[in-house]
């Protein structure tokens, strides 16, 4: 009788050689998509302060404030609506948005531009 998992059986294991450039565009992936979405959660923690009323004169909320205007892609002035809170969330919402989408636009057009060839090369090794 012989069992599937038969330890006295060669076994095969697949395995997955990643060449350099496919580890190099996984690893600007990573970086870009990590950096847009720490922007776009910076604004989105800029629109709940901005919400929750928080004190101008905290450190953080300052901190955060300086920053968001930096990455707010020139939107701070988009929406004129008369309350602060509805400008923040319409003009910050868009530009985390936009953040997101300028993310997966860069990650894709990194890979299509990093891995023109077959994205994955499998080979069969024999375990003993």
């Amino acid at each position: 009788m012989t069992y599937i998992n038969d330890p006295r059986e060669p076994q095969e294991e697949i395995v997955e050689r990643t060449p350099r450039r496919i580890r190099v565009v996984r690893t600007v992936n990573a970086l870009v998509h990590a950096v847009c979405w720490v922007f776009a959660l910076v604004l989105i923690v800029h629109i709940l302060l901005v919400f929750g009323e928080a004190n101008s004169g905290n450190g953080f909320a300052q901190l955060i404030d300086r920053w968001s205007a930096g990455i707010s892609l020139g939107l701070r002035d988009l929406f004129t609506p008369d309350g602060a809170k509805l400008r923040t969330l319409l003009n910050d919402g868009l530009a985390a948005l936009l953040w997101l989408i300028i993310g997966g636009v860069v990650t894709d057009l990194v890979s299509r531009i990093g891995l023109p060839g077959p994205k994955r090369v499998w080979y069969r090794r024999t375990l003993s």
